[in-house]
């Protein structure tokens, strides 16, 4: 039974608490927070939340910590701080960032001899893999990722840590004719801007210099400034009536030929679509939580991603039931 501590406790934390309901061998020992304890409630019995500056003191009772937090500006800091004194497992998501957070984790991970795992979820993660896989395949293909119609975490945290700015929901929405043309196996040569478009519906305080705030969107790096972006202010009654859920998806379409003379088209296409993003994210965080034990119990130390990680490292299955069940 692996001992699982969760720091922070947001949407992604709660999905988290619910996935682990689903995992005979995991065990919720204990919830970190920011916020005053005695204000957060949690689902599950019996299991103490408590302040995150005491995290250290659990450092000998946690197998994985899963890192809830966001990757505008938690994670960057908490991932490589927490891998000097847990195996850690987090989603940072800020793909341009990557090599750069890998790079802290893993100064901290191997040092301290733990297992970190960073930028795990559906993209990265998920999505990552199957572009990896498709790419292999056909190595003389063209692959293309399409995300949404759907609510960004990440895009909408960033939108929030804005000076006046109380709430966001960030929208990522394909461009149907660009999705249409890859999938008739033209191969496009498609800028980001031309592959989709962006949409917040921010919810500012009432004294917010609005011009100021969807100047600040638009030319956010990383996030928005290569997309056309449309901002629309809306109060948080409108928000809470139309933008309440979290869904998301996208497609990983690969194409391209076999053959001697590259006479037969082929495509693989990988979709996903989920009717709560952080719930989904949060079921591929616990996964990863098992890959990083067992890669620990053979010796491994250091920063991984799911690029790294065996598929059969993730499921609680053993090797035999996966070849009866899975091959």
């Amino acid at each position: 039974m692996l001992k699982i501590g969760i720091a922070g406790y947001g949407n992604l934390a709660r999905g988290v608490e619910c996935a682990l309901r689903s995992c005979a061998d995991m065990q919720l020992c204990a919830v970190f927070t920011r916020r005053d304890p005695s204000c957060v409630k949690i689902l599950t019995e019996a299991v103490p939340v408590l302040p995150l500056d005491s995290i250290t003191e659990w450092k000998d009772h946690l197998d994985v910590l899963l890192l809830c937090g966001g990757s505008a500006s938690d994670l960057p800091a908490m991932t490589p701080l927490l891998a000097q004194h847990f195996n850690v497992v987090d989603s940072f998501d800020t793909h341009a960032r990557i090599p750069e957070h890998f790079s802290a984790v893993q100064r901290a991970a191997e040092g301290s001899g733990h297992i970190a795992v960073i930028s795990a979820g559906w993209d990265p993660g998920l999505f990552s893999l199957n572009r990896l896989y498709a790419s292999a395949i056909l190595p003389n293909s063209s692959t293309y990722t399409f995300w949404g119609r759907g609510v960004s975490q990440g895009h909408s945290d960033a939108v929030r840590r804005i000076p006046g700015v109380l709430d966001c929901r960030q929208y990522t929405i394909p461009v149907p004719q660009a999705i249409d043309s890859v999938r008739s196996g033209h191969a496009p040569q498609l800028t980001t801007r031309q592959k989709h478009t962006r949409h917040c519906f921010v919810v500012a305080a009432p004294d917010a210099d609005l011009h100021r705030i969807e100047e600040q969107i638009k030319t956010m790096p990383n996030y928005f400034a290569d997309y056309d972006t449309t901002v629309t202010f809306i109060t948080q009654q409108e928000l809470q009536r139309d933008h309440a859920g979290l869904p998301h998806g996208g497609h990983v379409i690969n194409t391209g030929a076999t053959g001697w003379n590259g006479e037969h088209k082929q495509r693989i296409e990988y979709t996903l679509e989920l009717d709560s993003n952080p719930e989904f994210t949060a079921s591929v965080l616990v996964s990863c939580a098992r890959a990083a034990m067992r890669m620990a119990g053979r010796g491994c130390k250091g920063c991984y991603t799911m690029l790294d990680i065996a598929p059969a490292d993730l499921s609680p299955l053993s090797r035999e039931e996966l070849m009866a069940s899975l091959l």
